[in-house]
């Protein structure tokens, strides 16, 4: 369990704080209190601290006060914490209080009169409490996820004891973040590792913001780069709306032009607790699915699969390459030097049902460049494209080569 920006104002130490602008974040999660001494936060911090700005050592002047909110955005900061009273910070401009409305940072003001002491230990205290019982909490989601828990009294006892609603059904969501090694490539080590954790914490603010959008929300679940957690799926629309609620995520947090990135994979609905280590299962088969094809704008649900579900249930991983090798060897071997380009044109033109203008047009080529190709696909492979079998053979052989772990989807020009 976390600590949001609407419970530290609950506590019945700090009710002398109020909540000033940007309420629309007030659902963001406190990971630390954190003490701003310089004119910039930029390089204090990582993301999720509610930061204190005193004015006692370091002056801030109402332009100041606006580049604060904005790098605590930029930061993806819980919120800002802003002293006021006679001495330092008389008052909170107006410019401010707008700029925190519009880019949705909590903005809290805390009279002088409220010792500093008292705040910090109050929050730590909370965030400790919080953390213990979010700790139990996860714990028990994830022996569910694991199978490990085969007696349902006890089960239902401590979901009570512990207030997780294991009575309606869910569906497991799981997030998948790539692009670190690139990142890690491009840019200095310190540089991409504070790009990295604040991408993290987007990541898990957006997901919060949406888990609690649908109601009755569980924790997260996180493991290495991916997020795991649990959508409520009881009413007979809930799968359509948590789709289209998982796109408008991917949509945000891909959006910008970063190299990181995610995935998502969505389960089937598991009606009873005891279902949803299959359901985690599901959700990962269907991840796998939406890093592997493009077309499916990085999320897929199980219940899409199709064919697919059966290719990933192969554990004999030599069965599916000796079918791949058969079927497109040549080809493939073929376009080791050539950055997969008559792959990805056989590709289109499966896509398109064999029309060669939509192929043609969907790769970017002449038409006359595409059927010089598709002469290529067929000298080398020895497969003739108008027989149902041979089209059959070479759409399952392309799903596989998808899926290979060792391949991923290129995007060299065509």
């Amino acid at each position: 369990m976390s600590l949001s920006i609407r419970d530290v104002l609950l506590l019945p130490q700090l009710q002398a704080m109020r909540l000033r602008a940007g309420q629309a974040g007030e659902n963001h999660q406190v990971r630390w209190p954190y003490v701003a001494e310089n004119a910039s936060i930029t390089q204090w911090v990582l993301g999720g601290e509610l930061v204190f700005v005193t004015g006692i050592n370091q002056p801030r002047s109402e332009a100041n006060l606006q580049q604060l909110v904005r790098e605590a955005h930029e930061r993806h900061c819980a919120g800002l914490v802003i002293l006021t009273g006679p001495l330092y910070i008389q008052q909170i401009p107006p410019s401010v209080l707008a700029e925190a409305d519009r880019l949705g940072v909590p903005l809290i003001e805390q009279p002088y009169d409220l010792p500093m002491i008292g705040v910090t230990e109050a929050i730590g205290s909370a965030l400790v409490q919080a953390q213990l019982l979010g700790s139990s909490r996860q714990q028990l989601i994830e022996q569910l996820l694991d199978g490990n828990i085969a007696d349902t009294t006890v089960l239902a006892h401590r979901a009570d004891r512990l207030a997780v609603d294991l009575r309606q059904p869910r569906q497991v969501l799981v997030v998948q973040l790539t692009g670190t090694a690139e990142l890690f490539r491009a840019l200095a080590p310190e540089t991409a590792e504070i790009l990295l954790q604040s991408f993290r914490q987007e990541v898990l603010q957006a997901l919060t913001r949406s888990l609690n959008a649908l109601g009755q929300p569980l924790p997260v679940l996180s493991q290495a780069e991916q997020w795991i957690a649990l959508l409520p799926s009881g009413q007979a629309e809930a799968l359509a709306h948590n789709r289209v609620i998982v796109e408008q995520l991917l949509h945000q947090l891909n959006a910008g032009e970063s190299r990181l990135r995610v995935f998502a994979g969505l389960s089937a609905c598991c009606p009873q607790p005891t279902e949803l280590a299959r359901g985690l299962g599901q959700a990962r088969q269907a991840l796998m699915a939406a890093q592997s094809f493009p077309e499916r704008l990085g999320l897929c649900c199980f219940e899409e699969l199709g064919v697919l579900e059966l290719l990933v249930a192969i554990r004999d991983r030599s069965l599916l390459d000796r079918f791949v090798n058969t079927t497109l060897g040549p080809l493939l071997q073929h376009d080791l030097g050539h950055h997969a380009v008559l792959t990805q044109t056989l590709e289109a033109w499966m896509q398109a049902n064999g029309n060669l203008v939509a192929a043609a047009q969907g790769l970017g080529v002449h038409r006359n460049t595409l059927n010089y190709r598709m002469q290529q696909i067929k000298t080398l492979t020895g497969l003739d494209l108008d027989d149902a079998q041979h089209r059959l053979n070479i759409a399952v052989a392309l799903m596989i080569w998808r899926l290979s772990s060792h391949t991923s989807p290129t995007k060299n020009p065509v």
